[in-house]
């Protein structure tokens, strides 16, 4: 194929609307969307800004795909209902979440993350930069990008229904009601009463993980921990590590639940395994995309391991 890699046969461009576009869509007209966001004492100045910085980074990723190269942009809403070849080359444009849901449709093909805005976007999964896509796709097509293999989760039902997840998987009720469920782990059992057992991955340890652990952390430091700290800071490991962690949210001591087990590392040798004790509102969901879900009422048995996919992530060129 002409201007890529034999390696590949299409590239496949995931993009996703800003939020300027979502007002749009939403309020009919930019006029609209400004008088709405003026009438409320505020301004859609960096919505547009945004929006503009995007809209550049687009149009220079465009450019930087070879002539000749068959190429595919899609929106993220259309992610559900597409078919990825096996020799798609996947470019993502948007945030770390775009690179997580797209992940979910995956079969080993890898991605090519940028960020096309630094100023507004942290970019965890987002190794490159706009200023030189020219050479970053080119470079891809040619296979000259190392890959980095992210560690993805996976909670499988006893009915045999899985979710995976890029971030981290969330255990409990839909409602903030208690959950209730028996959770064992590295051979210890024990019923439990919380608002939720969350098992992140290391690409999802500087989110949803770092907050729990900060919570935590501040709260030992009020009573006077002196460790405090070190354990709010504890948060990140290796997004290739073999290895997920698990975290009980505000676990509650009773007669009837316990509150031992509130952490741990799930490992290929170590798992985690959670029985449901709640009739009805249970819940398993994945990258906090609470609409995917796998119903989790009582009697139902979850086993939470490592996936057996990864996100092949293209992260530097060889000797970077």
């Amino acid at each position: 194929m002409a201007g890529a890699g034999a390696e590949f046969g299409k590239v496949v461009v995931v993009t996703r609307k800003t939020t300027l576009e979502e007002l749009v869509e939403r309020h009919g007209t930019l006029g609209q969307a400004r008088f709405l966001a003026a009438s409320r004492g505020g301004s859609l100045d960096d919505v547009e800004a945004a929006h503009d910085a995007y809209r550049a980074a687009a149009a220079t990723l465009a450019g930087a795909i070879p002539p000749g190269t068959r190429s595919q942009w899609i929106d993220r809403g259309f992610l559900p209902n597409f078919l990825f070849g096996a020799r798609d080359l996947v470019i993502t444009l948007g945030q770390d979440g775009l690179v997580v849901n797209t992940a979910k449709y995956l079969d080993g093909q890898p991605v090519l993350a940028f960020n096309p805005d630094p100023a507004r976007i942290d970019g965890v999964l987002l190794p490159f930069g706009m200023e030189a896509a020219d050479e970053t796709v080119h470079a891809a097509l040619a296979g000259r990008l190392e890959r980095r293999g992210v560690t993805m989760a996976r909670a499988t039902l006893d009915d045999g229904q899985s979710i995976e997840a890029v971030n981290d998987i969330f255990i409990g009720t839909r409602s903030h009601a208690s959950a209730r469920y028996r959770i064992e782990h590295g051979g210890r059992g024990e019923d439990q009463s919380s608002s939720g057992v969350i098992v992140s991955t290391g690409a999802g340890s500087t989110g949803w993980y770092r907050s729990v652990l900060a919570g935590a952390a501040g709260v030992a430091a009020a009573l006077g921990a002196p460790a405090a700290t070190v354990v709010r800071d504890r948060y990140r490991f290796e997004m290739s590590a073999r290895e997920l962690r698990f975290s009980v949210r505000e676990p509650f001591a009773s007669r009837t639940s316990s509150a031992d087990i509130v952490c741990g590392h799930v490992t290929d040798d170590v798992g985690l395994s959670i029985v449901s004790r709640m009739p009805r509102g249970g819940t398993i969901f994945s990258d906090g995309m609470e609409e995917d879900f796998l119903s989790f009422e009582a009697g139902v048995r979850a086993t939470i391991g490592i996936s057996g996919r990864t996100l092949e992530l293209c992260w530097t060129s060889p000797g970077q």
